[in-house]
């Protein structure tokens, strides 16, 4: 057998270069970036091998091991799940600072390739700097917390291991089901150990993602359960995308005339003016969606998890004896609340069902009323984003104005706060994708650095970011990141002085207001201090303003167009103007209530408990 010594990361690198995928016929390599802050722990080795092949895996350099880390989740998104971004940090709390980015990928099936240097296998120089001690266990490192978050995790504490772990995670990386987050820690010892590697591992690997077949007897049976229904309803969730399946899903429904509503993350898999779209559904979606949801007697639902976001708690679904058939290539999320379920891929088995189903088609009557509630909600998102003289702008204003000006490849992305509720009530899709709402993890701090890497994967089209000055306060180093890099964004900063719309919450449930708006966190001396975000972006090197009002946005917004590099535009939100939707979402309250406005909010939530599904 022919072999080549090698260090460690020299192994791992050669490795990760050989790997490829193959993508509508065009083979490219599987890892597309590298996102790295050296430190002792992995820039003696690691470092000098990414130095190496930069040509090949560019790598960037980020401020904050988090945000890194995020942009790699955002750029494998952008991709849809084909193309991967890797996160490389030293040891202590340069890994533990992705722990949050980990988080992300995890709860949203995205892969990502994390490499954080270790402690010494050997133990002689210990305790090192940043090595967390237990002197219970010894072996245990900071690098233990990525366990809860990770779907592959290994510590490689001797060469040869790597013959048999990369191919796991790469696996891991690909799967279409158990997709999602690896950890790989590299003791700083064992990283300059060497061996005698066989060649054949190092040769070009090109993969293509797995498409799980569905069984006949499951697309029989479901079919059988959609010819029985009077009013079935597609769900389509972010897995149509992640299967490439809105082709197939537009002609499946066509075919059988089956109206469709749209998760959070499945949000512009249908055109907004397809006829059978009948909007976002769930807690943060549509009336029209929900009254789809409230009156189905069969769901088919694709490639969801079916969050509690999407189905309202598990209250959108107001028919006692609704029949659910879930495709999924994840079982545990095909079996939920009983549904038939057709653990396959997304595209083929739309592909393979719609020749089951032959020429059987659903009530026109449905459709029609699919089409008519759609229409209402098209009418309230108009109404919501007109603007009215020289008003204090609302989060509908931004997202209606933002819908107007993109242009064809845009890409839009959000995260958490009052924005992802108001992009997704609110957004009429005009291209297929291009559409990014983090909020499985929910996580503050995403949009930004999501931005820097949605602009990585998408080099020749504007990202425009919608963020929060609570999220922008969180983390907005990557501004820097991306002018450093040269990778144009345009951030529209919503101030709505707080965190306002947990101040909602808070009010909606009959607590008082503390410790989100600002006016309620101030100086003892009274004086409300306010940040200057236009300045702020400034200083890291992006154009910036801040217009008064939406009537102002038009024209700021070419200019960032126009700009040759970030451009930030600042507005002062409303905090009290919010959309809404009827639809039932649980919150933690007390069973004892200590004042009437508590008692109040707990009464009306326990009426909205009346509809909510008990997990059949």
């Amino acid at each position: 057998m022919n072999t080549v010594r090698l260090t460690v990361a020299e192994a791992l690198v050669k490795y990760l270069v050989a790997q490829h995928i193959e993508i509508d016929g065009q083979v490219q390599p599987l890892f597309g970036c590298s996102f790295a802050i050296f430190g002792h722990g992995n820039v003696t080795c690691l470092g000098q091998q990414l130095k190496n092949v930069e040509d090949q895996l560019p790598t960037w350099r980020g401020q904050n091991e988090q945000s890194m880390a995020m942009a790699a989740v955002a750029y494998a998104k952008a991709n849809n799940r084909q193309r991967i971004g890797i996160a490389a940090t030293s040891i202590g709390p340069g890994a533990t600072n992705m722990v949050t980015a980990a988080g992300i990928a995890h709860t949203n099936r995205l892969p990502l390739l994390m490499l954080s240097g270790d402690a010494y296998t050997s133990r002689l120089p210990d305790p090192v700097l940043q090595q967390t001690e237990h002197f219970h266990a010894p072996s245990i490192t900071a690098n233990d917390t990525f366990k809860a978050v990770t779907r592959y995790w290994d510590r490689v504490i001797h060469p040869a291991q790597l013959l048999q772990t990369l191919p796991l995670a790469i696996d891991t990386l690909l799967d279409p089901a158990d997709c999602g987050p690896v950890f790989l820690g590299l003791p700083q010892d064992v990283q300059g150990m060497a061996y005698d590697y066989p060649t054949r591992f190092f040769e070009t690997k090109v993969h293509r993602i797995r498409r799980p077949q569905p069984e006949m007897c499951d697309l029989e049976a479901a079919a059988d359960i959609l010819r029985a229904a009077k009013k079935p309803l597609v769900i389509s969730g972010g897995g149509v995308h992640y299967s490439r399946a809105t082709d197939a899903l537009a002609s499946f429904i066509e075919n059988h005339q089956i109206p469709t509503v749209e998760t959070i993350a499945g949000r512009a898999s249908l055109l907004q003016e397809h006829p059978l779209n009948g909007g976002p559904i769930g807690a943060t979606g549509s009336d029209s969606a929900n009254y789809l949801a409230a009156h189905a007697d069969v769901v088919l639902a694709v490639g969801t998890r079916l969050q509690d976001f999407t189905t309202g708690s598990w209250s959108v679904f107001r028919n006692p004896n609704l029949k659910i058939i879930s495709i999924n290539v994840g079982r545990t999320d095909a079996i939920k609340h009983l549904a038939m379920p057709v653990v396959a891929d997304a595209k083929d088995t739309l592909v393979q069902l719609d020749a089951v189903l032959g020429d059987w088609k659903s009530d026109t009557a449905w459709a029609a009323t699919a089409q008519s509630q759609a229409s209402e909600w098209k009418a309230l998102c108009h109404q919501r984003a007109e603007v009215m003289g020289d008003e204090m702008a609302s989060y509908a204003q931004v997202v209606g104005a933002v819908n107007r000006v993109v242009e064809p490849g845009d890409t839009v992305l959000t995260a958490a706060g009052g924005l992802p509720a108001e992009l997704n009530m609110n957004w009429q899709s005009q291209q297929i994708g291009k559409f990014d709402i983090e909020f499985g993890f929910s996580c503050m701090g995403y949009e930004i650095a999501g931005g820097w890497g949605a602009k990585i994967a998408n080099p020749d089209n504007d990202v425009v970011v919608l963020v929060g000055d609570g999220s922008y306060m969180i983390l907005n180093s990557d501004i820097y990141s991306s002018v450093l890099t040269g990778h144009k964004m345009i951030v529209i900063v919503c101030d709505n002085a707080g965190y306002a719309v947990i101040n909602k919450l808070q009010n909606n449930t009959g607590n008082d207001s503390f410790n989100n708006l600002l006016e309620d966190c101030r100086r003892p001396d009274g004086e409300l201090a306010r940040v200057d975000f236009a300045k702020h972006a400034e200083a890291q090197g992006a154009i910036s303003e801040k217009i008064s009002n939406m009537q102002e946005f038009d024209a700021a917004f070419a200019r960032a167009k126009a700009a040759d590099r970030t451009s930030v535009i600042v507005i002062d939100i409303d905090p009290t103007k919010w959309s809404s939707c009827d639809c039932w979402w649980e919150v933690g309250l007390p069973e004892i209530a200590r004042t009437e406005k508590v008692e109040k909010a707990v009464a009306n939530f326990s009426e909205g408990r009346a509809h909510q599904r008990p997990g059949v």
